[in-house]
């Protein structure tokens, strides 16, 4: 063999040898050998790359998580927009009480308004005569009590208002309901306790008839100004005059008694119409008319007339 079969023959051979081993190293790389054999090879696996944040998350969308509750667990941050947020329970509004009722207001008429205004009268909040009507001065009284007592001051009388009063007063007596006077009749004067007497208090601004100390009947009345004042002190009835006109004042004193000088008991339509706000020229003005024609025709010349505080 020559030398050059030699070299071509060394050649094939390396080749071949380069070969098996090429193919040797291929099958480590991609299989386990079997191990039966002691001279099996031992297969040479290359360690796994580390995988990237983003190829985590998505290989574990739990990470962390135990396979028995589903529960993340304490390592693990839930995002706060992903977390259940359960609303706080709202309070529950305190329901208002009912409005108080209302039970009588101006324009009311009738016998509890009657007795509204003689309970007021009890307590110093109604100085008139109760007459059932429910106005412009009843409104004024119970707006007072009212006030007084803390309550809202709307004049008119509802549950609140007239369960406050009921437990502040008696029930009025039928001498209350029905006066014969809107203020109360003073204590009698001891110089009217005897004979026939026209006693009037200028306390009180009343005028009672009296007999023998009992009270015949009783009337409102006013008095003088501070410029023109009623006499005080005791005096008699000297003439009686049914339809006198004043020669002074050229106004009309029809009824009249006169007990002193030019003054006199007599009927005041003035008084009728506008109350406690006028006054008289010195004489005792009676505002009921019916009542001072009684009188008229009761009284005698003669009688006492007796005035004082």
């Amino acid at each position: 063999m020559d030398e050059n079969q030699r070299n071509n023959r060394a050649v094939r051979r390396a080749v071949a040898l380069t070969a098996v081993a090429v193919v040797a190293v291929t099958a480590g790389c991609t299989a386990q050998a079997s191990g039966a054999g002691a001279g099996a090879a031992t297969s040479v696996t290359k360690p796994a790359a580390p995988a990237s944040a983003h190829e985590a998350a998505i290989a574990s969308p739990s990470a962390g998580a135990s396979g028995n509750s589903g529960k993340a667990s304490p390592d693990t941050a839930v995002p706060a927009e992903t977390q259940s947020q359960t609303p706080e329970p709202k309070a529950t509004p305190t329901p208002k009480p009912p409005a108080p009722k209302v039970l009588m207001a101006s324009g009311a008429e009738g016998s509890q308004v009657r007795e509204l205004q003689a309970r007021l009268r009890q307590i110093g909040h109604f100085n008139r005569t109760p007459t059932g009507h429910y106005a412009s001065v009843t409104a004024a009284a119970v707006s007072s009590f009212q006030n007084k007592r803390g309550l809202p001051r709307t004049g008119a009388t509802d549950t609140v208002t007239w369960d406050r009063l009921l437990g502040m007063t008696r029930k009025p007596t039928r001498a209350e309901l029905h006066p014969t006077t809107a203020n109360p009749v003073a204590k009698p004067d001891p110089r009217c306790m005897s004979g026939r007497v026209l006693c009037i208090s200028k306390t009180s601004r009343t005028l009672s008839w009296m007999v023998e100390g009992r009270v015949v009947s009783a009337m409102d009345v006013r008095f003088g100004s501070q410029y023109t004042p009623t006499r005080e002190g005791s005096f008699n009835v000297y003439w009686k005059s049914r339809h006198h006109v004043s020669t002074l004042y050229d106004s009309p004193m029809p009824y009249a008694l006169f007990f002193s000088g030019g003054q006199a008991v007599h009927y005041s339509s003035d008084f009728a119409a506008r109350g406690y706000s006028g006054a008289s020229h010195g004489c005792v003005n009676v505002r009921d008319e019916g009542k001072i024609a009684s009188l008229f025709s009761q009284v005698r010349n003669g009688d006492k007339v007796v005035i004082y505080w």
